[in-house]
């Protein structure tokens, strides 16, 4: 079931450990005011799609936008199928750091959680 606020579903749930990553590298990278993440699909990968992330300060008018904890994900109109009701996690326990994404679409993942088949 996808998150919905104010009736308006959302495409992508970031959690705020997420969001604070977020902020930090777009800090790191000398971005201020209102940062957020482009979040898109493209092929490629050992199981056929791959996620594709960039910190930034720019809105496209073709994006869909969530705000949550401070920051914007931004999603280009083609990737928002794939990405309906995914939740981003950051990790940075022993089994390695990053992004991570849970991807109620994906049928099948790779080992290293950067590619996914639907």
């Amino acid at each position: 079931m996808a998150v919905t606020q104010d009736g308006v579903e959302l495409v992508v749930t970031i959690s705020e450990k997420a969001a604070g990553k977020i902020k930090y590298f777009a800090a790191k990278d000398g971005l201020t005011g209102s940062v957020g993440l482009r979040v898109a699909v493209k092929g490629g990968g050992c199981s056929g799609l791959t996620y594709h992330l960039d910190i930034t300060d720019k809105e496209l008018p073709t994006d869909k936008v969530v705000e949550q904890h401070g920051v914007k994900v931004m999603v280009d109109k083609k990737s928002y199928i794939y990405l309906v009701g995914t939740t981003l996690e950051f990790s940075d326990g022993l089994n390695g750091k990053g992004f991570v994404f849970q991807n109620p679409n994906a049928k099948k993942t790779c080992g290293c959680g950067t590619s996914f088949g639907v």
